[in-house]
């Protein structure tokens, strides 16, 4: 069983989601709140195993939400939404440690799907979020690019790995494009986040999207 904390100031649509999440076998809405000003105390004593988290709060804004939890409770995913796929907060989110990000047009199957690769330790982000991250990497330079390659040590399947994580594939579709399991493409990202100093897909995608590193 998944356990989700939803936080939206859209009262129907917090509704919506409740009833989405409460209607799958294998999950269950702890909470939704239309405010973040309890964010840790609700977070820490409901111990969720992943949040959907609104970027455009009132008061304390989604971003600023996402920091606390992490600082709080690292071990909870975050998964942000939003109405407007900004580049600023696409990569604020990222390099705060989100699980995910996607648009609230996204279809609620795409949704409780995204929400099932995150609680298995993936990341998930809108196929349209994904092409916004991949058209600003086709504009790097590729001598830094190797460069920085070169300086992790990443192998050429690690390196084809990240790069679909940060195109949002999951570890599914990552196996069935290399034909391998999916125990081995698990142990492919553990290898990447051993080299990256990072613990987590998200953190991985959010470093390769920091230091240019694809």
């Amino acid at each position: 069983m998944i356990f989700i904390l939803a936080y939206d100031d859209n009262k129907a649509r917090l509704e919506g989601i409740e009833l989405l999440i409460n209607h799958t076998p294998d999950m269950h809405c702890l909470g939704a709140f239309e405010d973040c000003n309890k964010i840790v105390q609700q977070v820490t004593n409901l111990k969720p195993d992943i949040v959907l988290m609104d970027i455009d709060m009132p008061k304390i804004n989604g971003i600023e939400a996402l920091k606390l939890i992490k600082k709080n409770t690292p071990n909870v995913a975050v998964i942000m939404q939003t109405v407007f796929d900004d580049d600023d907060k696409i990569f604020a989110a990222l390099q705060a440690g989100a699980s995910g990000y996607y648009l609230k047009k996204t279809a609620p199957e795409k949704l409780i799907e995204g929400i099932r690769e995150v609680a298995q330790g993936g990341a998930y982000m809108t196929p349209s979020i994904a092409m916004k991250v991949l058209t600003i990497f086709q504009n790097i330079d590729k001598n830094n690019q190797q460069k920085v390659k070169n300086n992790f040590n990443l192998t050429e399947r690690e390196i084809e790995i990240l790069s679909l994580l940060v195109e949002g594939l999951n570890y599914k579709a990552i196996a069935e494009r290399f034909g391998i399991s999916w125990h081995t493409v698990n142990a492919h990202t553990k290898k990447i986040y051993e080299k990256l100093h990072v613990h987590s897909a998200q953190e991985a995608v959010a470093k390769a999207v920091k230091q240019n590193i694809i």
